[in-house]
């Protein structure tokens, strides 16, 4: 499909997921304003934070984590399976419950989990049984209306923990680098939206070179759960095969492993996001891991991320990301919205 001809893809996303990732910025914007403002209880201190989620409720949680690594001076622990940790006890730990349909089962179990263990509990939900028995058991519970899949409220997850934890004051705020960073986006937006044609536009330009191709995300520091995001979105939006690995520990395993087998190698493509915020040895590594793919015949490419802070630096990554994702799933001609083999197999459990 030519990329330029945008009046086909109506065709192909009848449910529309292009106006979510269009409207990124300001979901994001919207969704730090509603944390800002919804009601919270006095809470006791905490030392610890638990986030439970899966798939895209969890996504914001690994995004924030990693944001705020060198600001929040409590650990932050994502928990993506049934249950919760050990450590996860008494009223100094507080576990966030994220689970946008508020029926994703592990989310449910982490719930009770930290019901039985006297945690102090917040629920970040558009609704379903998580706001059901947060409600029962006088839970807070911070809700918000999202009509879509869970990866396209990647705004909410984010940046009402955001807001969150700055409400808990375990950090600063940070209302002037959340709008600086909304800014950024939709001045990127203009080279990146439907309507920019593909000589002007870079991710219709990558997604072209990802047909046909198995795309492995590099990021490191900051950056590593955004290259995960893109692996994410690549799998559900244009249905393709993605992988992610995080530098400096690719470095250790994954750079061995470039040479077998011969006859398919030629089908694998290395994608670096490069960040000037991350730690300046993970920037050195960026460029010399790639050298040496380039050296060994892969075929790479190299995204440097546009902003002046690590916030802005990922948040236009994350965008430039779905526009990819999406223009990939063009380029495919499937639906970017329908995950049939997830939704199969979530039948199959309920059983």
């Amino acid at each position: 499909m030519n990329l330029d001809q945008y009046t086909q893809f109506s065709k192909l996303d009848p449910s529309d997921m292009l106006s979510h990732i269009v409207g990124l910025p300001e979901q994001l914007q919207k969704a730090w304003e509603l944390g800002l403002s919804l009601n919270l209880p006095s809470m006791q201190p905490v030392n610890r934070v638990v986030i439970a989620g899966m798939g895209g409720s969890a996504i914001g949680a690994d995004l924030l984590a990693s944001y705020l690594s060198d600001k929040a001076t409590v650990p932050v622990f994502i928990q993506r399976d049934y249950g919760l940790p050990a450590f996860a006890f008494g009223k100094e730990t507080l576990v966030v419950v994220s689970s946008h349909s508020g029926n994703t089962e592990e989310s449910l179990s982490a719930f009770e989990a930290a019901s039985r263990s006297k945690c102090q509990i917040v629920v970040v939900t558009t609704g379903g049984r998580a706001m059901d028995e947060a409600q029962s058991l006088g839970v807070p519970v911070w809700s918000f209306v999202h009509k879509g899949q869970p990866r396209a409220a990647v705004g909410f997850s984010f940046g009402l923990l955001l807001a969150l934890f700055v409400r808990l004051g375990l950090i600063s705020d940070l209302s002037q680098d959340v709008n600086k960073t909304v800014n950024l986006m939709q001045e990127f937006r203009k080279e990146l939206t439907v309507e920019s044609p593909i000589k002007n536009n870079p991710a219709k330009r990558l997604a072209g070179q990802l047909v046909g191709r198995h795309v492995t995300i590099f990021g490191s520091g900051f950056m590593a759960p955004v290259a995960r995001r893109w692996k994410c979105q690549i799998n559900e939006v244009a249905k393709a095969i993605a992988s992610f690995e995080i530098l400096p520990e690719a470095d250790h395993n994954t750079l061995s492993g470039i040479c077998y087998p011969q006859d398919t190698l030629d089908k694998e493509i290395a994608i670096f996001l490069q960040a000037s915020c991350d730690q300046p040895r993970n920037q050195k590594r960026v460029i010399e891991t790639r050298q040496i793919m380039m050296t060994e015949g892969l075929n790479t490419d190299l995204i440097n991320a546009k902003g002046d802070n690590r916030l802005e630096q990922m948040w236009t990554s994350i965008l430039y990301g779905d526009f990819v994702s999406y223009y990939l799933a063009m380029q495919y001609e499937v639906d970017p919205t329908a995950i049939e083999p997830i939704w199969a197999l979530k039948e199959a459990m309920s059983k």
